[in-house]
């Protein structure tokens, strides 16, 4: 029986990309809105630090933020705004270059206010920035699963293939799951396979394919109106992809609850390797 370190068997999810402009933030908020009404409390935190996007998807403005919780003029439980009943927003602040490179003692504060703010909730999304900076990879390195968002442009395999490497490279990490965007399902499995082999060739390990999202112009008039696209167009194509994308993801969690209980929501990156 395992020590009960994560008891509500709490599962950190990054959704990361080399390259900007794939779809990153709205697949974070809408995966999350999509776990939500599977009956999945969530967590959404942006992770975007210094270039905040997920309240400005939401028409959200608030009051305090990320930065506001490290520098310990806020409190966690004030810092996070709920959206709907089950899925609540930790935003993060913008145009605060200082946060874009996090230092030690802010990554050290930083995984002891998640460690405790988490605990209530059964999913935590962490909605990275693009690219390889030393904050990037660091929470990237904390979370339990790690999502690779490409689109089936080379430019955007490319930077996927990048950011993968460099966090197999320097810390040895081995297991990404691959989300193909604005693609269809052969789209999807032709460009999973082209960066798998890549990895498969260069790096010695093989990839997951976790699924894909169809283009859809609902997604363009969701971000204009500032709506969650799942409530925005609820019915539409990217809609169920990212439906059953969620429901792979809380497979996983039930299939593996008992494992998740015996080990921290987040990696304490900061500790000595054992």
């Amino acid at each position: 029986m395992s020590d009960n370190i994560n008891p509500g068997g709490t599962v950190s999810l990054c959704i990361m990309s080399g390259k900007g402009g794939v779809g990153k933030t709205n697949l974070s908020l809408n995966l999350g809105f999509s776990l939500r009404d599977q009956g999945h409390p969530s967590l959404l935190m942006d992770c975007d630090l210094g270039l905040a996007n997920l309240d400005v998807l939401l028409g959200l403005a608030p009051e305090k933020n990320l930065q506001d919780m490290l520098a310990g003029s806020a409190q966690p439980h004030e810092v996070v705004q709920t959206i709907e009943p089950g899925l609540d927003i930790l935003p993060a602040a913008s145009g605060v270059p200082e946060m874009v490179e996090m230092d030690q003692n802010q990554q050290a504060a930083l995984f002891d206010k998640l460690t405790t703010l988490v605990s209530g909730y059964e999913f935590l999304i962490l909605d990275l920035g693009a690219g390889i900076s030393g904050t990037v990879l660091s929470l990237a390195r904390m979370a339990q699963m790690r999502v690779v968002l490409v689109t089936p442009e080379p430019t955007s395999l490319t930077d996927g293939y990048a950011i993968i490497k460099v966090l197999h490279s320097r810390f040895g990490v081995r297991d990404f799951l691959v989300v193909v965007n604005q693609a269809t399902s052969q789209e999807s499995k032709e460009t999973f396979q082209r960066l798998n082999t890549a990895c498969k060739t260069f790096l010695g390990f093989e990839l997951v394919h976790l699924g894909h999202v169809r283009l859809d112009r609902s997604m363009t008039e969701a971000v204009i109106n500032q709506k969650p696209l799942a409530r925005h167009a609820p019915n539409c194509s990217a809609i169920k992809d990212i439906t059953e994308l969620a429901m792979r993801i809380a497979r996983y969690r039930q299939e593996n609850l008992d494992a998740l209980q015996g080990r921290q929501a987040l990696k304490n990156i900061l500790l000595p390797s054992t």
